[in-house]
């Protein structure tokens, strides 16, 4: 059986020229206000006037590709290539099997199950499809994130992409495995002071899960903390919601509060991380027919 894998991830616009076509796609179609397109332009002009996430995840669709000796395409949920046209260069290059596996590693309905909804639609029962739902708790996941962190005297807050609190209603597991992460990678880290924070709330008219790291950062120097490493465990590669939430935001919370704060590196395409995305496609299960 011919296996195949699509690489998904949410995408970022090409140039500040793409960003209200690319807004428009979030919000399912409906374009964004002046003011709101206005205030994403700022942002990535701060960050250096682009987000490398697009590039970052040709080099892992690369590397993964090579890792495994299988072809590996690249679907985007909000830009180019887009999931059904991976999907359909899979199909078209003969893959019977394909293990669909998103760059995030934590399940939430509304995040990682729309990535799935896309691809089932694509895919049309044209070919098996093995979905890995989330690899937040993956041995080898946790002790690449513990190396990152390392042995560190500072309190470490882990952060990953609010969601709206909504989600919590009907069960959604999304908390839950952040927090599970966080408490694994700081047992493996020896860590003894963390705490977790969602980043990237947007704005909606709705609440979003919390703390936000800005008030976190507020709370943990009401306690006496001085030294902060954020760990964003959520993220898997350096884009828009790294360099301006942590970079920019919260720094900048951090240095008005007289706080020192550090960053973990992003895992990117790490040879490290290649392996441990590698090792979660080949534990995928071989659908017998």
């Amino acid at each position: 059986m011919k296996t195949a894998v699509v690489l998904m991830a949410y995408g970022s616009p090409s140039s500040p020229e793409d960003i209200p076509a690319y807004f428009a796609d979030i919000r399912g179609g409906r374009p964004a206000s002046p003011k709101a397109v206005a205030e994403l332009k700022e942002r990535y002009r701060r960050i250096g006037g682009g987000s490398p996430l697009n590039e970052i995840t040709e080099r892992q669709r690369a590397a993964l590709e090579r890792e495994l000796g299988v072809p590996v395409y690249v679907g985007m949920k909000h830009w180019t290539p887009r999931i059904a046209e991976a999907a359909e260069r899979a199909l078209a290059d003969g893959a019977e099997r394909v293990i669909g596996l998103v760059l995030a590693p934590h399940f939430s309905h509304m995040s990682v199950g729309g990535y799935k909804r896309q691809l089932e639609e694509a895919l049309a029962g044209r070919a098996e499809l093995v979905f890995v739902s989330s690899y937040h708790a993956f041995g080898p996941f946790i002790e690449l994130l513990a190396e990152r962190v390392g042995a560190t005297d500072a309190h470490v807050v882990f952060t990953a992409h609010s969601l709206p609190e909504r989600i919590l209603d009907d069960g959604d597991p999304y908390k839950k495995q952040l927090l599970e992460t966080s408490r694994l990678v700081a047992e493996k880290a020896g860590v003894e002071s963390w705490s977790f924070a969602f980043q990237s709330e947007s704005s909606t008219g709705e609440p979003w899960l919390g703390p936000d790291i800005v008030d976190e950062l507020e709370r943990v120097h009401g306690e006496g903390v001085r030294k902060v490493l954020v760990a964003p465990i959520g993220f898997v590669a350096d884009h828009l919601e790294i360099y301006w939430d942590i970079d920019v935001e919260a720094r900048e919370k951090a240095a008005e509060l007289g706080v020192e704060l550090d960053r973990m590196e992003s895992l990117n395409d790490d040879p490290a991380f290649i392996r441990v995305l590698a090792s979660v496609v080949t534990e995928q299960p071989v659908p017998t027919r």
